[in-house]
């Protein structure tokens, strides 16, 4: 707080004994104590009281974020359900595709499509 040091309170020492003499000098050095007990006593309090509340602050902080992670790790599964249903459905609709093209005798969209956008071999390329 202050930077006192020896030299300084053996003056204030001296001071204080020659205005207020060896015998009211012990009571006033207790009175003294006491207040400056009081004060640092006080001090502790108001700084373990904001140290309370920043603690407080920081645990709601952290549960708001946990809350938020919650709310986003739920929205996350609920659209991967989705997806999973979406791509699922979405088999469902090949599977079917392709199976209505085998009972019919034509190729696969897929398969026309392969074989449509292959080039064509040397074998075929030399013959013309």
């Amino acid at each position: 707080m202050f930077d006192i040091g020896f030299w300084e309170l053996c003056l204030i020492g001296v001071v204080a004994l020659l205005i207020l003499g060896p015998d009211r000098l012990p009571g006033v050095a207790r009175t003294a104590g006491l207040w400056i007990g009081r004060a640092r006593r006080f001090m502790s309090d108001v700084k373990a009281d904001i140290d309370k509340e920043l603690k407080s602050d920081e645990l709601r902080a952290i549960k708001d974020i946990g809350r938020n992670l919650q709310d986003t790790t739920k929205d996350l599964q609920d659209v991967g359900g989705e997806l999973n249903e979406n791509v699922v459905s979405d088999d469902t609709l090949a599977e079917a595709i392709n199976e209505s093209a085998v009972a019919t005798g034509g190729e696969t969209a897929a398969s026309s499509h392969a074989t449509s956008t292959q080039p064509p071999s040397k074998k075929n390329a030399g013959a013309g």
